[in-house]
């Protein structure tokens, strides 16, 4: 139990540094759009209330 508990705490722990890794220099000029994709999904959830709204939330 020890053991598999170690093993998801290390998982995590490579996940986080996965998150903060650097692009390949040959991407480095897609920074930017790399920086703004992680809110794209918050759009969408956004359109959904704008879409609401105008069909007057039925």
């Amino acid at each position: 139990m020890l053991n598999i508990l170690s093993l998801s705490y290390n998982s995590a722990l490579d996940f986080s540094s996965f998150v903060f890794a650097k692009l390949p220099e040959a991407y480095a000029f897609l920074n930017p759009i790399v920086d703004v994709m992680p809110v794209i999904p918050l759009f969408f959830f956004l359109l959904a209330f704008v879409w609401q709204a105008a069909v007057s939330f039925r």
